[in-house]
């Protein structure tokens, strides 16, 4: 009986897609524009996380040591700053490997600049830790983390840089959120309008089924299966939409901004629709049964 029932609903419920092609339309593709623009926010999203994360890989914090420490002991400030599990990264740099930055970045000749110099290296007090963080938001606690250690002589941060990139984070997400609801939203209640005009057409027909005994869930079945369809042709049509535009827009972006290529981090897009088209998919049908 319960496979029987889920038949005839499905039955019925495209009869009346079929009956109602206007509203069933405007149902689909209010479902298709709040769908691809969640799948669009969804992969800018994506993607400027990857670019964040590359953004905050460049925020560094830079840590000095006390003149005359040892080896062994800035060693010992090495494993102890690894050990705090808020560090992605901890690379070690020599003071001859700061005097080699510092002219390849300030002189046209690097080379020329250190013969000048010689053996004689006025970065000679500069040798350091460049950490990186997991989360750039907790720079400041874990700068007074590290101006604690012994031995450690100064720290050198981007505190504006850090606040920066958590602002945005923020507020990407609250922005992305909001609007996504408002789309979920005005589908659900455009699904719903569509099967109460159903529901109108076919009043006589449904007052019938109850007088010779029809059961609650015989008169809802399809009228459920109407807005699942909905739903889910909804859901499908913006995925393949997505999927040929995705690799044109990247392609287009890297050819064309191609001094952007070594900032922004485009994920694949298996990465990006292994995930998207099930919850895709999954919102399509469930805006479908919550509006029928």
């Amino acid at each position: 009986m319960k496979i029987s029932l889920v038949w005839y609903g499905l039955k019925q419920g495209l009869k009346n897609i079929v009956r109602n092609p206007l509203f069933s339309l405007a149902s689909i593709g209010t479902v298709v524009a709040c769908l691809f623009l969640f799948g669009v926010f969804y992969a800018v999203i994506l993607n400027l996380r990857g670019t964040m994360n590359n953004i905050q890989d460049s925020i560094s914090i830079s840590v000095f040591f006390e003149d005359n420490l040892t080896d062994e002991e800035i060693e010992d400030i090495g494993k102890e700053i690894k050990s705090n599990e808020e560090v992605k990264s901890v690379e070690f740099v020599s003071a001859e490997d700061a005097w080699k930055e510092f002219t390849e970045k300030t002189y046209d000749d690097p080379e020329a600049a250190r013969a000048v110099f010689g053996d004689d290296n006025p970065l000679e007090d500069s040798a350091s830790y460049t950490v990186t963080l997991k989360d750039v938001s907790n720079q400041t606690k874990f700068v007074e983390y590290l101006e604690g250690i012994d031995g450690v002589r100064k720290v050198v941060s981007s505190a504006y840089a850090a606040e920066s990139m958590s602002a945005i984070n923020v507020f990407v997400g609250y922005a992305s959120f909001g609007i996504i609801i408002i789309l979920i939203l005005v589908s659900v209640f455009l699904i719903s309008n569509t099967i109460t005009v159903g529901i109108t057409i076919r009043s006589d027909e449904i007052k019938l089924m109850r007088i010779i005994g029809a059961r609650n869930a015989f008169v809802k079945a399809p009228f459920i299966m109407e807005g699942l369809l909905i739903g889910l042709v909804g859901s499908i049509l913006p995925l393949i939409i997505l999927f040929y535009l995705y690799d044109m827009i990247v392609s287009f972006v890297t050819e064309r901004f191609y001094m952007l290529s070594n900032l922004l981090r485009f994920v694949s897009a298996w990465d990006l629709f292994k995930t998207l088209t099930p919850i895709t998919i999954l919102l399509g049908i469930g805006i479908g049964l919550i509006g029928s």
